[in-house]
């Protein structure tokens, strides 16, 4: 047997690079693929496997363990989760204030199942070519403010005319990274100019509906010129966490966590209870309203799961 990465998956069949750079078509069988497994997907993109040649044919026999994953609620509501890439160094997380918007509880939920895993997140707000409005631009700066507050790294970037595109080069070289997105936010786009040898497809937005269909399909690894890969993952139009219970919630979201030392009870819900830190702050505008909302959101949900 050998050891390889997955860096394509179709659902069905799998293609996986073993050592000296040769790609082999590889399926796993029925059985494997149902046996103890939660998720639409027991192999990933990024995952490490054993793989077996056998009457010509490869065959995964393992999966080696993950170190991370970015995972969300699957559609398919006989399955628990389908996972988007595995053992990725870093997410950037393509998301626009307009053309279409993307909400902030859309990134809250994204940033939270990230740090669930300790996996980093880098904040790219694509199309500033289409900011011509004054409150476009006034709400990519608001954004901007709040998760830099927090700590992301955030970019302003335009796969259009280029703008930041060298920044974004920058902090992909030498790491595996998982791109990520709702549909039509221009992720394939922003990949191609970043590498323009990728040759992604992309969709104009729709007019009547400014949303994004689908490009990408199934989630690929491609090697950059700068050293590193990118995982292109497919558009999604939700994002629900899974496997999180309420009173971890918090902990995913680094400004809570860090005032939560101040509340007067060790298991503060922060919604009701008297002497919480985390409220006061948000009172004080020192924790974004829109943050705490998303918060809120996601203790309302089923145990912070959802689609």
């Amino acid at each position: 047997m050998e050891t390889g990465r997955v860096i394509k998956s179709t659902g069905s069949w799998y293609v996986v690079e073993l050592p000296g750079e040769r790609r082999v078509e590889c399926r796993i069988r029925g059985k494997f693929r149902l046996e103890g497994m939660r998720t639409t997907n027991p192999v990933a993109v990024g995952d490490l496997v054993q793989v077996e040649e056998k009457e010509r044919e490869y065959v995964i026999r393992e999966i080696m363990p993950r170190k991370n994953y970015i995972i969300r609620k699957s559609t398919n509501l006989s399955k628990e989760a389908h996972i988007l890439a595995a053992n990725v160094d870093q997410a950037l997380l393509v998301a626009t204030v307009n053309h279409p918007v993307t909400s902030t509880v859309f990134i809250d939920r994204f940033l939270a199942g990230a740090e669930a895993y300790r996996i980093p997140v880098v904040l790219v707000f694509n199309k500033t070519d289409l900011y011509e409005e004054e409150e476009d631009r006034a709400l990519l700066a608001e954004w901007k403010g709040i998760y830099e507050q927090v700590g992301y790294v955030c970019l302003a970037v335009s796969a259009e005319t280029g703008e930041g595109v060298e920044e974004v080069k920058a902090l992909l070289a030498g790491k595996v990274t998982a791109v990520a997105g709702l549909s039509g936010v221009g992720k394939s786009s922003l990949l191609n100019r970043v590498e323009p040898g990728l040759g992604l497809k992309t969709a104009v937005i729709s007019d009547a509906h400014d949303s994004g269909k689908h490009t990408t399909t199934f989630a690929e690894m491609f090697p950059l010129s700068g050293g590193g890969y990118v995982v292109d993952t497919p558009g999604v139009r939700s994002f629900g966490m899974v496997d999180m219970e309420k009173e971890e919630i918090s902990h995913f979201f680094p400004e809570i966590f860090a005032c939560a030392e101040g509340c007067r009870f060790y298991n503060c819900t922060h919604t009701h209870e008297p002497g919480c830190a985390v409220r006061a702050a948000v009172e004080a505008g020192e924790i974004s309203a829109s943050r705490y909302a998303s918060y809120l959101s996601m203790l309302e949900g089923d145990g912070g799961k959802y689609r």
